[in-house]
């Protein structure tokens, strides 16, 4: 028995690789075209283009593996049915339905790893996918141009001579901060530091004025640091806890949590109804492999998607009990009826 659960498992990962890795690279081709135009809008090195490419991949993975687990598990039923191995496995008094345990370990397995993916991976990245866009944001909308005039940096008037490989010269700043009162500030270099939570321009080796009606006062300085305080920047990461703790208010997020649980059953909750199809009498049966993967694939999503619209937890609890009972059912009426 053992060998025979180990020669299945070993024909499923075969026939799941060979439909796994052409998804996957197709959607990641999908996903580095939208990171691409990121570039009309940001400048990006082809690094950084990978780090993005690397914060999709959950995505990738969590949406491409359960159609390509349905697609390999009828693959590799309807294979062994028509070269007759799972004949000689009945004829060898072995149940049908004890063929299927290998499987549904497998199915189990993948759901374990669908719902690790989405709970746990696909939250950490899309903020750190978040935080990187934000952060390219804010470096273009300060990329200060040498010699030209008008541009701000927070609520400061910024204008610089000359710039080269980060390192701002001949910079002169000057600020308004009512009515009354105008600061003035000049300096030989000075260069953008990026923070976590914010943007400063340092200077180096400069003067400082400030005038008002009845005073006019000087300063010379080693370094100033100013801060861009028109609009706090950087992004905020929550942990796994507080990110989905917000469902107990945000009705789109307990959707979004609905729909994840019920994905990441669709390994498990697909074999039975594949192998109703999938394990048959290649004299009398003819190959439908296609249908079923085709149909099971587009029963499961549009569940999934109207618990997404629609749904509850009581509805997720009785869908997945319903698409068990079902493919019980057709399993016991096709198959195990006769094997």
């Amino acid at each position: 028995m053992v060998n025979v659960k180990g020669y299945i498992s070993s024909n499923f990962t075969k026939s799941f690789l060979t439909i796994f890795l052409p998804f996957f690279m197709i959607i990641s081709l999908v996903y580095l075209v939208k990171i691409a135009a990121l570039t009309a809008k940001i400048q990006i090195t082809f690094w950084e283009l990978l780090t993005l490419y690397s914060y999709s991949v959950p995505d990738i993975v969590f949406y491409t593996l359960p159609l390509s687990f349905i697609a390999a598990l009828a693959n590799v039923l309807i294979k062994l049915s028509q070269d007759n191995e799972l004949i000689a496995l009945y004829a060898l008094g072995l149940q049908a339905k004890k063929v299927l345990h290998s499987l549904l370990m497998l199915g189990l397995l993948f759901s374990l790893l669908l719902t690790t993916i989405s709970f746990l991976a696909m939250p950490l990245s899309k903020q750190f996918y978040k935080s990187f866009k934000e952060k390219k944001k804010t470096e273009a909308k300060l990329n200060i141009v040498a010699g030209q005039l008008g541009q701000k940096f927070g609520n400061y008037y910024i204008y610089v001579k000359e710039k080269e490989n980060g390192v701002l010269s001949d910079i002169v700043i000057y600020n308004r901060t009512d009515n009354t009162e105008e600061q003035f500030f000049s300096s030989q270099t000075g260069q953008l530091n990026y923070k976590e939570n914010a943007v400063s321009l340092l200077l180096h080796e400069g003067y400082g004025y400030t005038y008002a009606k009845t005073k006019l006062q000087q300063v010379k300085y080693k370094t100033l640091e100013v801060y861009d305080s028109a609009k706090k920047r950087g992004f905020k990461f929550e942990d796994i806890v507080s990110y989905w703790s917000k469902a107990d208010t945000d009705i789109k997020l307990m959707h979004r949590i609905l729909f994840f649980l019920f994905v990441s059953l669709i390994p498990l909750l697909s074999v039975y109804l594949v192998a109703s199809f999938t394990m048959i009498n290649p004299r009398y049966q003819p190959n439908r492999s296609f249908i079923v993967i085709f149909a099971t694939t587009l029963l499961l999503y549009m569940i999934a998607s109207s618990l997404e619209k629609w749904g509850s937890p009581l509805t997720l609890g009785i869908s997945a009990i319903l698409i068990v009972i079902l493919g019980q059912w057709l399993f016991k009426k096709r198959v195990s009826k006769y094997f």
